[in-house]
């Protein structure tokens, strides 16, 4: 009774699982966009060379609407990989386009760059007597009033220490 539960339970399941994997699945853009501050590359393995050339891609903003009006770079690369990238590219929503040097498409991706400014980073002074530490303090001369002061506090957290253990091992007394 219980098996033919939970067998009419998992049938929808199961018949759901069927029909995603009966489903053709939807082709990846066969390229790769990144950004860095105001530098966008384009990477890609689909492209085959044609007389020396890998292809071409094409940045375009959100005005311009087809390949030949975008800022067009051509790519280089090996049999592996191809790239190309765009340096000085303003804040905004960009489209980049690769086509290969045989007419076909390689992919088409939308980036954001954004207006995060890079840090800049500078080099510093290093100090003319080196780093002060390691001793703790160890270095300066205390007069004997300090000291005087420190033993006695010392003293005092032994004595506290001693008494609160001896009065902890006495058994509790009514």
């Amino acid at each position: 009774m219980r098996t033919s539960q939970l067998l009419l339970r998992s049938g929808p399941i199961a018949a759901a699982v069927a029909a995603l994997a009966a489903t053709p699945a939807v082709a990846a853009s066969g390229i790769s966009v990144s950004t860095t501050g105001s530098t966008v590359s384009v990477t890609t393995s689909a492209c085959t060379q044609v007389n020396g050339s890998w292809g071409t891609a094409s940045l375009l903003n959100s005005s311009q609407a087809n390949f030949a009006q975008g800022r067009q770079v051509t790519l280089s690369g090996t049999n592996s990989l191809q790239s190309a990238a765009w340096s000085n590219v303003s804040p905004g929503t960009y489209t980049v386009v690769v086509m290969c040097s045989n007419n076909a498409t390689a992919g088409t991706q939308s980036v954001i760059v954004s207006t995060a400014s890079t840090p800049t980073i500078s080099a510093t002074a290093s100090p003319s007597r080196g780093v002060m530490g390691g001793l703790g303090g160890g270095i300066k001369d205390y007069g004997p009033l300090t000291l005087g002061a420190g033993a006695a506090l010392v003293g005092i957290g032994g004595i506290a220490a001693a008494w609160f253990l001896r009065r902890r091992s006495k058994p509790y007394r009514l």
